[in-house]
């Protein structure tokens, strides 16, 4: 059965002179409607339904742009390719302005047509086309990669280009080849948690050969990008994966220029208290501790975990030799970033203004606790959806504005990201024991070895314990950890919710951008 050909109506005064166009479109498959002038054309609309107009700009009577502005009115999503002999420049605005496809000028050949309506009308079919074609190819290849990764580099290479991918095939609407790439996700998850289990310790003991870690970011990237002649906003946005960064940048790149691009690693646990007090601090959790044992607060202590990151923060500055003025804000509502978005020009002359955003992790955290945001959020495609329509709207876009008009520096990256986990893994442990769904410490523990990453000595790995003989067990790939009493009750509450504090590429490999503002 032949595909019901497209319906094009074609309006110009002159359509009987187009007769070789419409039969070139005719054997391309196209339908096409002829009409001569503008009311004619609002009349055929009522009782055809066209997937596109080609509309001549200078018409008798009602000319091409009036036609247009009634058209909009009666179907405004119906695609409208301008043909025109006119290239004054405000014809061309005008059009634009009441949002044509396309603008051709005249003389047109029929290949011309053809590309503009195949571009308007089959755009979305022949990319995803291309894209299935594209990765049927990558697939074999990025199964042999995933067999030889066996450093930091290569790894964060290969997570880049699964992100590449991911955010190629989500827009397919055929779900078959996303389910393929979730499947070869999840072996790389799989293949990246043995690889960590084998090489943090080695990297925690000897420094030389490890990748950027939480406590090493700010003295080898932050500190040697300040500036004494212009101010710097170090933007550390709480639990923001690399996918979520790329969903965002392009309503960044909008009015800064990016100068680098790279990723880090998050520390273990991938847990804010951990990751961001060793980012802000400089030092590993145990060296917090111990160097600072009134600014650290250990998992089964009442209070903030991270109510000193300032102080952590100036402490590290002092002994890294950095002048300047500095201030630090967190922002965990809406009132307090219009505020700081309103105000941000009291900070034009520090050295760094250093800004914590929660609202991600709010996102994160609220999704296992209420149902509204489980079905804003089921998947990691609507996950990142969510965020860029919060961002879009959120006080933190104010502030960038802002701080592109005051020629701040924008330094923006995060602590860890998060990962929606699937596997419930059933642990048995005293009262004592941390509550976090991807990471454990505590002194009694009983667990699947083959499920998490034992460490008996946490001092191996720059931890500190809180009572003697604690330990630690952190959730591999999609794991999470349930107690028995009421087992299904749990696992059922947090099946498909995003959590952190574990081993997976999405919660270890985290974004560090470093943007200046555009100069328009």
């Amino acid at each position: 059965m032949n595909p019901k050909p497209i319906q094009i109506l074609w309006v110009d005064d002159e359509v009987d002179l187009l007769k070789p166009h419409i039969l070139f479109l005719s054997n391309k498959g196209y339908e096409v409607v002829p009409c001569n002038n503008g009311l004619e054309a609002i009349e055929l609309l009522d009782s055809t339904n066209f997937q596109a107009v080609l509309l001549d700009e200078n018409m008798p009577g009602l000319d091409g742009l009036e036609t247009l502005s009634l058209l909009k009115n009666k179907l405004p999503n119906l695609p409208v390719i301008m043909v025109t002999k006119n290239e004054e420049e405000h014809i061309m605005e005008d059009a634009i302005g009441s949002k044509i496809s396309d603008y051709l000028i005249k003389p047109v050949n029929p290949n011309q047509i053809l590309l503009s309506l195949k571009k308007n009308l089959q755009q979305g079919d022949l990319i995803a086309e291309k894209t299935t074609r594209n990765y049927q190819k990558e697939f074999r290849k990025i199964s042999l990669e995933l067999i030889d990764l066996d450093d930091a580099p290569a790894w964060q290479n290969f997570y880049l280009k699964m992100i590449h991918w991911e955010l190629q095939l989500e827009s397919l609407s055929d779900p078959g080849m996303m389910d393929i790439f979730e499947s070869q996700l999840k072996e790389a998850n799989n293949l990246f948690s043995r690889f960590i289990s084998r090489s943090y310790e080695e990297w925690i003991q000897n420094q030389s050969n490890a990748p950027e870690l939480s406590h090493t970011l700010f003295k080898n990237k932050v500190k040697p990008l300040l500036k004494n002649n212009q101010p710097t906003l170090f933007l550390v946005i709480d639990n923001l994966r690399m996918d979520q960064w790329k969903t965002i940048e392009p309503i960044i790149l909008d009015f800064y220029n990016k100068e680098i691009e790279e990723s880090y690693f998050s520390i273990l646990p991938t847990a804010t208290q951990y990751a961001r007090n060793s980012l802000f601090s400089g030092l590993t959790p145990l060296d917090i501790s111990k160097k600072h044992p009134e600014l650290w607060k250990y998992d089964n202590e009442e209070g903030g975990k991270n109510s000193n990151e300032k102080e952590l923060l100036e402490n590290q500055m002092k002994r890294l030799g950095i002048d300047g003025k500095m201030s630090y804000h967190k922002i965990t509502n809406l009132k307090s970033g219009k505020q700081l978005a309103k105000y941000l020009t009291n900070h034009k002359k520090e050295k760094l203004t250093t800004v914590v955003y929660n609202f991600v992790d709010m996102i994160s955290h609220a999704k296992s606790e209420m149902e509204i945001i489980k079905e804003l959020a089921p998947d990691n495609k609507a996950y990142r959806s969510l965020t860029s329509s919060w961002f879009k709207n959120s006080p933190l876009l104010e502030i960038l504005l802002e701080a592109k008009r005051l020629n701040f520096q924008l330094i923006l990256t995060t602590d860890h990201g998060t990962i929606n986990v699937t596997q419930p893994v059933e642990v048995v442990a005293d009262k004592e024991t941390s509550s976090n769904l991807r990471y454990k410490t505590g002194r009694s523990l009983t667990f699947p070895s083959n499920k998490v990453y034992k460490v008996d000595e946490p001092s191996r790995i720059g931890l500190p314990q809180a009572g003697f003989n604690h330990k630690y067990i952190f959730g591999l790939d999609y794991n999470y950890f349930v107690y028995p009493q009421n087992y299904n009750h749990f696992a059922t509450l947090y099946n498909n919710s995003y959590q952190h504090g574990g081993i997976s590429l999405e919660e270890i490999i985290i974004p560090f951008v470093v943007l200046q503002p555009k100069s328009k």
